[in-house]
Formats: C-alpha cells, structure tokens, sequence
C-alpha cells in the first residue's frame, strides 16, 4: 500500500475541524504477532506496514497533514475477566506502561492556509478586578490586531472605581472598540466566560488586567493564528528570564510541576498552564462552551476547563514565550498557594479521568 498517496488523496476531502486517525501496531508487537499467527492464534493477517511512530509523522508532513498526539491501547489483547480491564483501561493510559501497547493511533489535522489579518476581526478579553490604575495603560498600548480590534474590559464588582475608569476611557479613546461587561464577581473564571459570550470578534484572546504580560507581544499571537500554526496558543512566562520579584518561589515551583502533569494530560507540550493569555477561535470557544463544568470540579481560573476542552477537541496547542513583567499596580490574587495547588491537583486528577480513562 503507498500510503503517502493514500494520505495525499484523503486531504482535499479535510476541513480545518477534520481530525485524522491512524491506527498501526507497535514495533515490539511484531514477533507475538507473527507467533500468534503462526500458531492458530490470531487470524493471519494481510500484508502489514511496521511503520513507527516517527515513520507516520514523517509521512503525514509529506502529505500536509500535521501529528498532534499519539494514544496507545491494548496492553492485554485476550480477555481475561477483571485484568483486562484493568490493563488496558487504566495501566495503558500510565507513562511508561502506554510504550508497552500493541496498538497506536496517531491523531492529526491537515494544515491550513495562511488567513491575511485585514479580513478577521479580534477581541481582546481583560478581565479585572481592583485593576483602576492599568486600565488607560491597556489602551493605550494595545496593537492594532487584525482589521478590528475590539477590547472588552469585563469588571468583576471591583471597589475602586474600575468601571468608572473604563468608561473614562472609553470616552478619552474614541478611536478605540472600548466595551464594558459586568462579571458575576464570583471568580475569574466565570468573569472571562462574560466576555467570551460578548465578543464579536473571529479571535478572541485574554489578556490580564495586571499587565503582567505586555499588551503589545499580542501581535505575535495573532500571527501564529492566522499562519495556521496553532489552533490555540497558550502564553508561557517560563521560558524567558522572570524579573527578580515578579513571581514568587513557590509559585514558579508549582507553575513547573503542573507543566509536566498537563503536558501528560493533554497530550501535547504545554509548560505554563495559569499564563492568563491564551488566544483561540471564537468558533472553537463555542465548541468548548458546551463542557464547561463537566469535568467534576470547578475552575477558578477559567485556564483548565480552556485547556481541556481544546484537547478534547484535538485542537492544536502551541505554547507561545511572553515577556513577564512585575505588577505596578494593584495586588495579585494569587495569594493562597497552598490551596490553590490543592485544588489544581483536583483538576489534575479530574481531568486524568476524563481524558485518559474517558469516566
């Protein structure tokens, strides 16, 4: 079988959603497989492409198509009541385990056009609370992203006058798609969401109101989208030097245990999971909207139930190095580190049984 060709006929058939699997067996298969064979214990099979992880990737580029994850199942391929569940439900999914499968189903999407800027609009997500003093700086040093911008500050019952100051400046910046959305004031995440459902925009990017990430670095964001590198592209503050005092130690610590467990979760390498900025479609944020809250515990933050969802989805993730900059004004809310590590080890563990056991 010439499976480039096979690959190349299948790809005008694609659209930008289509997800391709592949499915083959794993090289340390091939001796039992051919004992089996051999001995009447498997029905002798058709001429067999061997061909390794790498092979197909390979193969896949040659034909457009981008590899996003790999899966590996069947640890134990007879059934023996209780242990093979128990193998190939739970053991399979577990790191080195997985290595060990007979079978491996590579996911992948075929790779899009470029889309020029002018012909897409954007809106720019800053959710705040008791963030008065960054609000004109916001504005005032946000880019020009795609052929409109728009930039929804979603207030969430701030008490110092911050939807004041929106509106101020609004009026001071009359050039500027300046809008004001009210949040539940029950946590961050709930308040991205209200922007979320208000944005018109075909991109919709968050953007946090502490500035800690530079307003203008969001044009290489927008770059990786419309390339068509990545279908959501997570900020990362741990790749470049952080300023002496602008993220604790034990924050850092944290921020660097739960890149390794999430990288492992979803399938593809994510190194900074809290990083406020992550920019997707608003298509593929109506696709998400639909899971939020179904993955057996609750997202202060909003960036988990975001990730999940995009990996539920096969969405391609690519981590994007941002510029850490130290808060100048107001105070950070991440304050108490112990309990909110208790509960991103919850998420952690939620989302091991959505995505890996599939409970």
């Amino acid at each position: 079988m010439d499976v480039l060709q096979a690959l190349r006929n299948l790809k005008p058939l694609c659209s930008r959603h289509t997800r391709l699997l592949v499915t083959t067996y794993n090289h340390l298969w091939e001796p039992l497989v051919t004992f089996a064979e051999w001995t009447g214990m498997k029905v002798p099979r058709t001429e067999q492409n061997w061909l390794s992880r790498v092979d197909i990737r390979n193969l896949m580029k040659l034909a457009g198509f981008e590899a996003l994850e790999t899966h590996w199942i069947v640890l134990l391929p007879k059934y023996v009541p209780l242990l093979s569940a128990f193998l190939n439900r739970f053991c399979a999914r577990l790191p080195f385990f997985k290595r060990l499968c007979m079978t491996q189903v590579v996911v992948a999407r075929t790779l899009p056009p470029p889309v020029p800027k002018e012909e897409l609009s954007v809106s720019v997500i800053i959710p705040c609370k008791d963030e008065k003093g960054n609000v004109e700086d916001a504005v005032r040093r946000m880019p020009q992203l795609g052929g409109q911008t728009e930039i929804i500050f979603c207030d969430d019952r701030s008490t110092d006058g911050t939807a004041e100051e929106v509106r101020r400046v609004a009026s001071c910046y009359p050039e500027r798609q300046i809008r004001l959305e009210h949040g539940p004031g029950i946590c961050k995440s709930k308040n991205v969401w209200t922007g979320f459902d208000a944005a018109r925009g075909d991109i919709v990017m968050i953007l946090d109101a502490d500035l800690t990430t530079m307003p203008e670095e969001l044009v290489y964001f927008m770059d990786v989208m419309v390339s068509g590198q990545a279908e959501f592209v997570n900020g990362s503050r741990l790749i470049y030097p952080v300023p002496k005092g602008a993220m604790n130690e034990a924050n850092m610590l944290g921020n660097k245990f739960f890149s390794v467990a999430f990288t492992y979760l979803l399938g593809q390498r994510v190194k900074d999971t809290l990083c406020g900025t992550k920019v997707l479609w608003r298509s593929d944020w109506e696709r998400i909207r639909p899971m939020l809250g179904s993955w057996g515990t609750e997202d202060r933050w909003g960036d988990y139930e975001l990730l999940f969802g995009a990996a539920k989805l096969s969405l391609k993730i690519l981590d994007l190095p941002v510029h850490y900059q130290e808060r100048i004004y107001g105070s950070t809310k991440m304050t108490k580190v112990f309990h909110h590590g208790l509960i991103m080890l919850k998420m952690c563990w939620h989302g091991f049984l959505k995505l890996k056991l599939g409970y």
